[in-house]
This record gives C-alpha cells, structure tokens and sequence, in this order.
C-alpha cells in the first residue's frame, strides 16, 4: 500500500498545478490545509461476536493503522485505532457477564463524555454494530436505549448508527445466493423486517428515530472467502452521520480491495459522491471566491463523478484527485 499520496496531497497537487491566480491558490490551499487538519473519532460498540473487528477491516484501511489503548486505566479495555487523522474506538465486547457489561459501559460512558479543546464531543459517531441472525438482543437494546442515547441527547441522536452485520447468517444460511453473494428475495424481505423491528423497538423505548443498516463484512480463513454486502451502503450512511466537513478524513482513510464494494442492494456511486463532493465544497472551496455554483471546482473545470465511485476512491489514494471523480469535465 502507497502511503505517501492521500485525497488531501491530490487536491494540494490539482490547485497547484491550476491557472488560478496566485492569490486563489493561497485561499485554497489554506482551506486544504485546515480541512486536513481535522480530526474524526467513530465509537463501535456491540457484544462478542457480532463482527465489529471485521466490519472495521472491511472499511478501512486498517494495516496502516497504529494500535494502542485508553489513555487512562478506566478505559484501559478500549482499543484504539489511528489512522492518521481518523481514530477508531473498539470497545470490549458486551454480553460476557453482568458486572463485565457493567465495567465496559462504565468505560464507554466515560469515552462519550470527552471533550476536544474546543469544548466539543470528542466521539463523533458511534456505529452500534448487531448480530442480523440474533434474536438476543437484549443488551445491545439496554445499551443502546439506557445508554448512548441518553449520553448522547435527541439532540445528538444523529451521531449514532445501528449496522446489523452478517446478513448472509440471518436465516441460518438459508436464502443466500453465493454465487452473486447478496440475499434472495425471501432472506430480503427478512433483513428489511428486521431493521424496521430494530428501529421500532429504539423509537418505542427511546423516541428516537434511527435507520438501521443490513450487511456482511464478509470473511475470510485462508481458504475461502465471501466479500462484504452493502458495505457501499453503509459506508453512505456513515458518511451522512459524520460532520460535513470530516468526511474527506473518512474517505481517505478507506480500505481500497475494491472487492469489498462491489456487491450492494443497489449502486450506492451517486449518494456516496454527493456526500463526498459536499465535503470537498464544504472544506476547501466554500467562500474560497469560487463562485455561486456548488460542486468541485478547480480553476475553469468541474470534476464530474461518472462512473464507479470506489474504484475512483482506489485511484485517488493511489493517484490523485482526478482518478477520484473519474475524469475532468468541462463547464
């Protein structure tokens, strides 16, 4: 893996190399700078088992990442994950004993109390990871709704996700079509049963409205091997949780098997472009004298999105933003 070019060193490189006045390219280039400078932290919590470890390998780029854990001895049990400016929490797995449980939610609440200098959560998403095949859910419920909710408030309540992995287990096995690796229609109508029972039990007991998302990290054990479902999906749905401005931080940061984002319920390219150019606008061309219009726009062209996007993402850590966005359009 090439660590040396990111989205970031792509960009600084396109408005470089621009015929923009000396003037522009400064502006630019000091919103690049700052929107480089933000750092993303995302809280997986789930029990023991339901694949948080292989949800986490399947989004990113995790063999460039440093491993340490909680800064004090209260969150010692929390493993923590930096890939660069992105940062990973992995709490213990809950389900293994009550007073366990009860040590772990201890260090979780801790961990969602945490300010950055600004005064601001640090946690910026908490992803809430659950067994699709399950019908135990009784402690990632009381977690869910006794405690990230009402640490996090209403008002917060955009910052969690709720990701049921490992679809392709839901009915046993049952339903699920190898060969394409995506469920049938029976297994379908069962994933989209269940989501809509997770949100409705949140909704009761909480009054908060979430959007569960079904899916597969997919594994492998050295001899086989499934690829991940609805990953593309989720990584849209994580995407749309985070803070605008941070979500370059999170695509930067993506694992590049391009395998692993292949297989969705539907083509995911559009929405996650959309959020992506949103944070590109956002960061770095917003009041940066570009003019009215929104959208990527570098000098006298604007970068479209034709095309795949996660193959883009694979060329932009590999070779700039141009791969990213597919090909330069001109207006």
């Amino acid at each position: 893996m090439n660590n040396e070019r990111n989205i970031f060193d792509a960009l600084q490189e396109e408005i470089m190399q621009s015929d923009l006045p000396e003037a522009e390219k400064n502006r630019r280039l000091s919103a690049l700078l700052k929107a480089s400078s933000r750092k993303i932290n995302i809280m997986l919590v789930g029990a023991t088992g339901v694949g948080k470890s292989s949800t986490i390998n399947a989004l990113f780029d995790m063999g460039a990442a440093t491993v340490g854990v909680g800064v004090d001895p209260e969150t010692v049990d929390i493993e923590r994950y930096e890939l660069g400016n992105l940062t990973i929490w992995d709490t213990p797995g809950l389900g293994d004993g009550v007073e366990e449980d009860k040590a772990h939610i201890g260090q979780i609440v801790k961990k969602l109390s945490e300010t950055n200098d600004d005064g601001s959560l640090l946690i910026d998403l908490v992803m809430v990871v659950l067994d699709a095949s399950s019908k135990d859910m009784a402690v990632s419920y009381d977690v869910i709704n006794n405690t990230l909710i009402p640490c996090l408030g209403e008002d917060n309540a955009h910052r969690i996700l709720i990701a049921l992995n490992q679809s392709d287990m839901a009915m046993k096995g049952r339903h699920w079509c190898p060969v394409s690796n995506e469920p049938d229609d029976t297994l379908t109508a069962f994933l989209d049963e269940k989501a809509e029972s997770v949100k409705r039990r949140i909704f009761e007991a909480t009054g908060v409205t979430v959007e569960p998302v079904y899916y597969s990290a997919g594994y492998t054990d050295g001899e086989e091997e499934q690829n991940p479902y609805n990953l593309s999906k989720l990584l849209f749905y994580i995407l749309m949780a985070v803070p605008v401005e941070k979500r370059l931080v999170v695509v930067g940061k993506l694992n590049v098997n391009q395998n692993n984002w292949s297989c969705n319920d539907r083509d995911y390219t559009e929405d996650v472009t959309e959020a992506v150019t949103e944070s590109l606008w956002d960061s770095v061309l917003k009041g940066a004298g570009v003019g009215a219009e929104k959208g990527a726009v570098i000098g006298s062209q604007a970068l479209g999105v034709p095309g795949k996007l996660i193959g883009g993402l694979v060329g932009a850590i590999y070779g700039g933003l141009c791969s990213l966005f597919g090909k330069l359009l001109t207006n």
